[in-house]
């Protein structure tokens, strides 16, 4: 799952360095969407989240037969759920980017882009609950291996598709998004090929099925979801705080974004593969197991991303003047990458007690946690930091302490949770 995350996140770095390459405009105009492609995104690992929670303990209580039902359910669910979204974000399209700052020319810029990455999420999203029915039953080398195959013909794709090929000069800034939807409409064939070789899927007594697991779905995935969209909430709240400091301060946001997502390549393939590991366990009652999985986890999310962070901050001159596409943008982004990028060890904690919460029964706990850690401690602070020292950064610092104080908050979370587990989660699963 790393290396798929890494490859996956990996492409989207590289095809926001590709619209660099077009200038500083078309960069801050992608750098607008991300907040709402960040929502989507939220809503489908909320769902996948439920999707892999539910069928995992279903397995580990030995219900293979209502682990199917579930599969079919979710699927259908997800599909439609995300293809509503993306409906409405587009007819919203023009209130909401004026609202986050952007001017008529980035508005311009937005709307041939917008649509094609829309349907790329739609997509993506689909690709995503296929991925999540996997990695219930506990096979994480197809979406692994999946993720590989999207990411190399996404970055085929974008150069022949922005900057043209031959005389033909290419569609620019939407070629980016047009790259994604041919890359994960491969997957999604390939997906459906694989699944017809499976018995995981059951289309008979499913309305049945939604009577009766249709509060526990709800019960995970409406508080994972809510946990999911406080980030892009928090997003659009950031990136009109930014806004203000100009176009290269955006655009060096944007891909400082994009990077935090990158070096958070094994939190994230943690948040993917232990979920389905510690439901089974909680299907089980196998605390003690629980207990070893999380001490593991956390060890591994600590000590990688302190590692990774202070490296890459020391290379910062050189990684970002490799992505920028101006000195102006790659000065902002250097500044960037030194406060935030070793902050992510504290991050990579929270990120994990939340998807750990889900899995284990706590999907409120997990919720509050999340809302803690953005709006309680992050955008104060991101705040305070641009009040008090203005510029990039104090950007830069405010996101490194906030990331601090949330990441300090979850470990003590968790201690306390998990010295009376049982208690904990049976009550918190009757109220949902």
């Amino acid at each position: 799952m790393a290396i798929g995350v890494l490859s996956l996140l990996g492409f989207q770095l590289v095809d926001s360095a590709f619209v660099a390459r077009l200038g500083t405009a078309p960069l801050a105009a992608q750098s607008y969407t991300f907040p709402l492609s960040f929502l989507i995104i939220g809503v489908q690992v909320g769902m996948g989240i439920a999707i892999a929670a539910l069928i995992s303990r279903a397995l580990g209580g030995g219900e293979d037969d209502r682990a199917q039902r579930l599969g079919s359910l979710s699927l259908m669910m997800g599909t439609v759920a995300i293809g509503l979204l993306a409906l409405v974000l587009w007819a919203l399209q023009s209130p909401i980017f004026g609202a986050l700052g952007a001017d008529a020319h980035a508005r311009e810029l937005i709307r041939a882009y917008w649509a094609p990455q829309l349907v790329a999420a739609w997509l993506g999203a689909v690709v995503y609950f296929g991925y999540s029915l996997f990695r219930a039953h506990g096979n994480t080398s197809f979406p692994g291996s999946m993720m590989v195959l999207t990411s190399l013909v996404n970055l085929c794709l974008d150069p022949i598709l922005i900057f043209g090929i031959g005389n033909w000069d290419g569609l620019g800034l939407p070629g980016a998004a047009w790259a994604t939807v041919l890359a994960f409409g491969s997957g999604l064939a390939l997906l459906g090929w694989q699944l017809k070789g499976r018995h995981w899927l059951a289309f008979e007594g499913l309305r049945e099925e939604w009577r009766l697991s249709g509060r526990s779905f709800a019960g995970v995935a409406c508080p994972a979801m809510v946990s999911q969209l406080m980030p892009p909430l928090a997003a659009m709240l950031a990136i009109s705080t930014v806004s203000r400091l100009g176009e290269s301060a955006v655009a060096a946001w944007g891909l400082a974004s994009r990077l935090e997502t990158v070096s958070l390549m094994v939190v994230l393939a943690l948040t993917m593969s232990l979920p389905p590991w510690l439901g089974r366990c909680y299907g089980a009652g196998d605390w003690a197991q629980v207990h070893r999985l999380m001490r593991l986890a956390l060890k591994v999310v600590v000590v990688w991303q302190l590692m990774l962070g202070v490296s890459l901050a020391l290379a910062s001159p050189w990684v970002a003047r490799a992505l920028a596409g101006t000195p102006e943008v790659s000065e902002s982004l250097m500044v960037l990458m030194r406060f935030m990028l070793p902050s992510y060890a504290a991050l990579g904690v929270c990120m994990l007690v939340v998807s750990a919460g889900n899995a284990l029964g706590w999907p409120m706990r997990a919720m509050l946690l999340s809302a803690a850690r953005l709006f309680v401690f992050y955008l104060p602070c991101l705040w305070l930091g641009v009040t008090l020292m203005g510029g990039v950064t104090g950007l830069g610092l405010g996101a490194g302490v906030g990331n601090l104080l949330a990441g300090i908050g979850a470990y003590l979370l968790l201690r306390r949770t998990l010295s009376r587990p049982k208690r904990s989660g049976k009550g918190e699963m009757q109220g949902s």
